[in-house]
């Protein structure tokens, strides 16, 4: 769905933007549409790999209230996903700032500065992970940012004009499906939303957050950096040691 050709001019450009915004909103609710709230997301998913061209994956995430948190919802292959969780494992890279600057943040080569330097940690992971060029866009709604559309290059290089052209539009066209669909599920008779999975996930961090920050007597941004911290160390995610905090099965109250 990559536009070619010479750029329209005036009002003509700005009427084409809003066809094709239309077209592929549309295509996304079509997808999803009359499926049961579980398979959404990777629905979601699955229709946008082919709208946006030149990228070997992508992931959709989601934040919570704090929006140093978030959650992968869906993921085109496990290295998109893998992607994902390294951000928010270790706090840093283009989806990162994407967030808080509420503007895209493209990562064109991550094997070499400045992209490398400016991502020392989540460059090196990214490249064993399998990518070298990682491009963020926010989906950015009235309060804020509502999560992330994180795409993915195995070989470093930008996208073309075209390419970026499309892929802002289709982040604009999820943020409008994730609050519609959000919004839908929400009024449906107190029935479970389709974000149940993701939110669970946020509120186990929160959870272990919240635990550590009594144990240790911090604030809880040191206590999600104790958290964070020891996810890298042991090559986890945040989830994970989250749940091992919960459980019991680990304890980093005396590091």
């Amino acid at each position: 769905m990559s536009m070619s050709g010479p750029e329209p001019a005036g009002d003509d450009a700005e009427r084409e933007t809003h066809l094709l915004l239309a077209r592929i909103a549309r295509t996304l609710i079509d997808a999803v549409r009359e499926l049961p709230p579980p398979l959404v997301p990777k629905a979601l998913c699955r229709t946008c790999v082919p709208l946006v061209p030149d990228v070997s994956g992508l992931s959709l995430s989601v934040l919570g209230r704090d929006t140093s948190m978030g959650v992968v919802l869906c993921a085109s292959d496990e290295v998109a996903a893998q992607l994902a969780e390294i951000q928010y494992t270790l706090g840093e890279g283009p989806g990162t700032d994407a967030v808080r600057l509420r503007a895209p943040v493209f990562a064109a080569d991550l094997t070499r500065a400045p992209d490398a330097r400016r991502w020392p940690l989540f460059s090196v992971q990214a490249a064993k992970a399998g990518a070298e060029a990682v491009f963020s866009l926010p989906l950015t709604g009235a309060a804020g940012a509502l999560g992330t559309l994180d795409l993915y290059r195995a070989a470093a290089g930008p996208l073309d004009d075209d390419h970026v052209r499309t892929a802002l539009l289709v982040a604009d066209a999820l943020t409008l499906a994730v609050t519609a669909l959000d919004h839908a599920s929400s009024d449906s008779g107190g029935l479970v939303t389709w974000l149940e999975g993701a939110e669970s996930d946020r509120e186990e961090i929160h959870q272990a957050t919240g635990m550590l920050m009594v144990q240790l007597g911090v604030s809880a941004e040191e206590a999600l950096l104790r958290l964070r911290a020891r996810a890298f160390a042991l090559g986890s995610t945040s989830l994970a040691i989250a749940q091992a905090i919960i459980n019991g099965s680990t304890d980093i109250g005396h590091e």
